[in-house]
């Protein structure tokens, strides 16, 4: 513990993004260059050292944040960036791209501001790299083991590092043309520039770690090759099988899914374009969807230079403050703004958001383009158009940002390793990651066959990158297990564990 009465005295201070005016015109982090210290010191300083530190149950990754608090601070960095990576591999990923769930399951916030946890976190990433403690950790001896790991998004990273750091030697498959998955073409460089991502990725090729890009598993290589190759293989492959919008109108041209978009502008940010062969540029947008996703549609749209945008979010607008059946330390469901909605308000000057709005139908033009979108107000719990309400607004782009309904069906990856759905619609597993696989000769499915296991959203679902990695970890623990015997990797989570919420909710 630092100052017993640093929460008293100094009051919650963010770090301040750049001005709208100023990111809107380029690509960089909206933190990019912002002074850190020493204000993230002085906000470590308000942490309370509450005695249950309730922030570790609002992280799945059991994060030790009392203590890289305490350590940052005193401005120890090196003591701070072994804290923090003695639980996450990745927190520059992290302190960028998590809603920081520990933050509202902070004591301070019963009656108070939460800690800044995400900016000390953030922080605390960049200055282990500026200050070279982020070496790379190479196993002192092999096993002789070899895992494939399939997908390279986080949760598939964070089970390679792990197992290549234990002494397997891990090669990651991945179908895209460059490392990274979801973090390298879902996510935008105003969120995350991606040198992050090259350097984490140099870490793990210096550690032992083998990557094999344009590899799609199931169909360029078949799955059931891997399992005679390797002692063992971990499926993380996301989840990214996408949510449709079954109106009609639905087949006009300039109707598109958000991650296709959103792809095709990192693309150009990598250098494989010279402008988007899918712009928003001079058109109105209008994005279905209120996630995640739909703001990131938001602010590419809005700095490739879109004439109007709209997002439709079928949920109604939440409270300011948290509704009584979303007690402390639960997420709550309240009214917040991302850096793209600050971007949009900035330039229209009101929230782009339309709630409890849904699409009945498309409209197009002479030659099969979308001209119109039209849009009815909804009930706010059973979903139903509410009489009178249709409108009509201009839509000249339409982003379909629905969410995903699991891992892809299609491919030959499911067939050839036997996988089966859970009834969400996900890989089915066992409690310790090990893939339920479907024999000819064996029905119902028997449970850990093969050395397949199950990590990250192809397991659990759509979820956040902390969930991700912590099952990347957790995954890497029971592959480890299943090839020596024992493990000394931890396990944070298990294959069943959820956040936390409300009885009842």
């Amino acid at each position: 513990m630092t100052d017993p009465y640093g929460f008293l005295k100094t009051p919650r201070r963010p770090v301040a993004a750049r001005p709208v005016e100023e990111r809107l015109h380029d690509w960089h982090e909206v933190y990019a260059g912002q002074a850190l210290l020493p204000l993230i010191s002085e906000q470590a300083g308000r942490c309370m050292d509450c005695g249950i530190p309730f922030c570790h149950n609002g992280c799945p990754l059991g994060n030790l944040i009392p203590e890289w608090n305490a350590y940052a601070r005193r401005g120890d960095w090196r003591a701070a960036a072994e804290r923090l990576h003695a639980t996450n591999n990745f927190p520059e990923f992290t302190g960028r791209l998590c809603p920081a769930p520990c933050e509202d399951a902070c004591v301070l916030a019963l009656n108070a501001d939460p800690v800044t946890i995400k900016n000390v976190e953030q922080a605390i990433a960049d200055q282990s790299w500026e200050r070279g403690y982020t070496a790379p950790h190479p196993p002192q001896r092999l096993s002789g083991k070899s895992v494939a790991v399939i997908g390279s998004g986080p949760a598939g990273l964070a089970a390679a590092q792990q197992l290549t750091r234990i002494g397997h030697t891990v090669a990651v498959y991945e179908r895209a043309d460059r490392i990274g998955g979801l973090l390298r073409y879902g996510i935008p460089e105003f969120k995350l520039e991606k040198w992050h991502l090259e350097r984490r990725i140099a870490q793990m090729e210096a550690e032992g770690t083998k990557f094999r890009t344009g590899v799609d598993i199931g169909r360029d290589l078949d799955a059931t090759e891997l399992t005679r190759r390797h002692d063992a293989v971990v499926v993380a492959v996301g989840a990214m099988e996408r949510r449709e919008l079954a109106v009609p109108g639905r087949e006009l041209a300039g109707i598109h899914q958000a991650m296709d978009y959103l792809t095709l502008a990192n693309r150009v940010t990598e250098g494989d374009y010279a402008s988007p062969p899918l712009t928003a540029e001079g058109r109105h947008v209008v994005i279905v969807g209120g996630g995640d996703t739909g703001s990131d549609c938001l602010g590419t749209a809005l700095r490739q230079g879109a004439a109007s945008v709209v997002q439709l979010d079928i949920n109604p607008e939440p409270g300011d403050t948290r509704p009584p059946a979303q007690p402390w330390p639960v997420y709550p469901k309240v009214f917040r703004i991302s850096h793209a909605h600050e971007e949009a308000r900035g330039r229209e000057g009101s929230d782009p958001r339309l709630f409890s709005s849904a699409t009945l139908r498309f409209d197009g033009d002479t030659s099969g383009r979308v001209r119109a979108l039209h849009l009815t107000e909804v009930e706010p719990t059973a979903r139903k158009p509410r009489p009178d309400t249709e409108r009509e607004i201009p839509a000249e782009l339409v982003l379909l940002a629905l969410g995903f309904s699991g891992p892809e069906r299609g491919g030959g990856l499911m067939e050839q390793l036997g996988l089966t759905l859970d009834d969400r619609g996900n890989f089915a597993r066992d409690t310790g990651f090990a893939a339920e696989v479907a024999r000819r000769d064996a029905w119902p499915a028997r449970r850990g066959a093969d050395g397949v296991f199950v990590a990250g959203d192809a397991g659990r679902g759509q979820s956040l990158v902390v969930w991700a990695i912590a099952e990347g970890r957790s995954a890497a623990a029971a592959t480890d297990r299943y090839l020596t015997g024992s493990t000394e990797l931890p396990s944070p989570v298990s294959a069943m564990d959820r956040p936390l919420v409300a009885y009842g909710e």
